[in-house]
This record gives C-alpha cells, structure tokens and sequence, in this order.
C-alpha cells in the first residue's frame, strides 16, 4: 500500500518529544523513517503553514499554528478551562503542586498512559517531572491510579498483560499488588502513591465523574512525603475532584 503524505507528516511531528523540542531535519527524517530529501520537502511545506517553526541553525520546532489548533481539543477548551478554577483553589488550600490528568484512549491498554492536561505550581511546591502535554505511567502516578481506578476488569487485564516497568525502587511493578492497591483506593475512593514516581514525593488524586465527549481524567497533588499528610489532602483533593465533575456536566 503507497502510504500517504499525511501518514509522513504524522510520523515527522510525531518524532519531537519533550527531551529534544527542537531537531534538524536530518534527525527528523531518520525518526520519521522517511527519505532525506523528502523530509526537507515536508519541512519547508509545514513551516509555510506555521505547523513548524525554524529555531537556531538549521533546527525546526512545533509551530504556532499546530498549538492552536491543539487548544480547540475538548481537554483544552472543555475540561482544563473549567478545571482551572478549582485547581487554583486546591492550591491555595494546600500550597503544592495540582495536577489534572487524563488518560489517552487513542490506544489500546497495553500502551495507555496518561497526558497531564493542567499543572499548577508555585515556588515553595516540591519540584516534579510533570508538565502539560507530558506523558507518565499509570501505575506510578497518583492521577494515573485514579484513572485506573474506574477501568473495568477486562480492560485492566489487558493493560496488566504487558510488563509493569519502575520508575523508582519503590514502584509497584507486580499485578496482583497493583490490583490490591488499586481495591483499597476503589474503597475510599482515592488514590496514592509513596516514591513511586520520584522518591521522596507522594500524591494523593481523585477520579473525575465520567463525561460523554472527554477522556477518563482525574485531579491530584503531590507533595513531600510526610507524616500523616496524605490523610489531610486527601478530603481536599476529593471535594474538589466532586465539585469539578459537578462544574462539567452540561446542566451545571
């Protein structure tokens, strides 16, 4: 089958990623697997639409154009700007880091992640790996649990066939411990988790009701791990996981 030019392109923007925003069309083209020279055509066809941007010497990056486009998304336009009140409010109640998450159901269990789709943090918040349009794990984040928390047993068998990986000596990589992590959080109706994503660190999030047009999604903090501090976050992080599920429903 002749592949098209469309099924280039998306290979081509597909090969930036958050290590490395910015490339040359050399490294683009071998990414994407696609000729040199066709490459070059492509670029030059994308920076004339603003898809692209030419950055430096000879390196290209994620144009205005495509950015737009990317804020008209239901996560952007219907979720994250109704979130961010609330977001803003757990934050000043708690002074650390908010997140809101959402799982990417473009893809089958065995590679779903979840995208963070809203970040708020401030300067005396613990530092974290997590930024907007950012990808993680499920199973080593506090918003990745969340989400898991309302997947049903046959998706979850299909997203528990492939291998756990760590991200931390403290991550839980077995299945059927996550599975009993995960029945505990259904439980009380939160999730957490304790260094598995960054040592040192925990979160605590709530899954968001679900909605017809948006992604399961979820809203967490995370914090310096301390004593009896995830029991305190934990009620501020689930009210507001209620109230924006209630602020999202299209009678609200």
């Amino acid at each position: 089958m002749t592949e098209t030019v469309f099924g280039r392109v998306t290979r081509l923007l597909a090969a930036f990623d958050e290590d490395e925003p910015s490339l040359p069309v050399a490294v683009l083209a071998a990414r994407a697997d696609i000729p040199l020279s066709s490459a070059h055509r492509l670029v030059a066809s994308l920076v004339a639409e603003g898809w692209l941007v030419a950055v430096g010497e000879a390196r290209y990056a994620i144009g205005t154009r495509l950015w737009e486009l990317g804020e008209l998304s239901p996560v952007a336009v219907r979720l994250r700007e109704v979130a961010l009140p609330h977001m803003v409010r757990l934050y000043e109640a708690t002074g650390e880091n908010v997140h809101l998450a959402v799982l990417d159901v473009d893809v089958p269990p065995e590679r779903a992640e979840i995208v963070f789709a809203g970040r708020i943090t401030g300067r005396a918040s613990v530092p974290t790996l997590g930024r907007e349009g950012g990808r993680h794990p499920l199973h080593t984040t506090g918003v990745g649990k969340a989400i898991l928390l309302g997947r049903d047993e046959a998706w979850l068998d299909r997203y528990l066939a492939v291998p756990l990986l760590p991200e931390t000596s403290r991550s839980i990589t077995d299945p059927e411990a996550l599975r009993a992590d995960l029945a505990r959080a259904r439980a009380r109706g939160w999730a957490s988790t304790h260094g598995e994503m960054t040592l040192g660190n925990i979160s605590v999030a709530a899954p968001l009701a679900p909605l017809t047009g948006l992604p399961p999604a979820a809203i967490g903090v995370v914090a310096h791990a301390g004593d009896a501090l995830e029991k305190r976050l934990a009620p501020m992080v689930t009210q507001a996981a209620r109230e924006l599920s209630r602020a999202l429903r299209p009678d609200a």
